[in-house]
């Protein structure tokens, strides 16, 4: 069971933005995808959930064609996103996003508004606080609990560890890490290496709208040239 998406294309008025994306994302794996600013890595995020139109390509979940699908139609088929920026409310308390939340659609783990809040127990503590009083970290585990809820098969995170200390990104990367080995297939877009190469099992390098390199961590990792070409940073 997996995410298979295959010479997807989108954009926007200005134009198109992805030129044919090829990727793979297996149940119980996480996929890392990196690249440069503007190499359209939120916007294959968002066309995979629908909130931008592919012109063109396929994206199959389990075998089912999910490219050009409605939002909710994506979202009952087991796809959950986690936005950049987490988009908590912020007169909502923690435990009224959740069973906001609470409404399972998708093909994996059933998860609870117990479960969850044991996976983030920090949560659990503050359930009765609403969003502005949450910390970065917090609202962050909040977005993720309140995807989880859905039980999705797949879940696109975007950007995570963004404005994050490094004790809360340690927190995040073993949530995720818990999330992918119960099952869940991972599409995390994170300029954070150490995040990216915590959690994930393979990396995938975006450039001009197309991926053009693909390898698993550790291969990545031992290829410092290679990454220092694609993306500009030291590994």
């Amino acid at each position: 069971m997996s995410l298979r998406v295959r010479d997807l294309r989108s954009g926007y008025r200005q134009g198109e933005v992805l030129h044919g994306v090829d990727l793979d994302v297996d149940r119980g794996r996480a996929l890392a995808l990196l690249g440069r600013n503007g190499a359209g890595k939120s916007t294959l995020l968002l066309t995979l959930m629908g909130l931008v139109r592919p012109t063109g390509g396929s994206v199959r979940l389990d075998g089912r064609e999910l490219a050009g699908a409605r939002t909710d139609q994506i979202a009952r088929a087991g796809v959950a996103l986690v936005p950049q920026g987490r988009r908590i409310w912020p007169t909502v308390t923690v435990r009224e996003h959740l069973v906001l939340a609470n409404r399972r659609g998708g093909g994996g783990r059933a998860w609870t508004i117990d479960g969850v809040l044991d996976l983030f127990p920090g949560l659990a503590v503050r359930r009765r606080h609403v969003g502005w009083q949450l910390s970065g970290g917090e609202q962050q585990m909040l977005a993720m609990a309140r995807s989880l809820l859905t039980g999705p098969s797949v879940i696109l995170l975007d950007e995570p560890s963004e404005g994050l200390a490094p004790a809360a990104v340690d927190q995040v990367a073993s949530a995720v890490r818990t999330v992918i080995d119960g099952g869940v297939a991972v599409l995390l877009v994170e300029h954070d290496l150490h995040l990216a190469f915590a959690v994930a099992d393979s990396v995938a390098v975006l450039a001009r709208g197309a991926v053009v390199h693909q390898v698993d961590t550790a291969a990545f990792r031992r290829d410092p040239d290679t990454a220092h070409r694609l993306l500009g940073v030291a590994t």
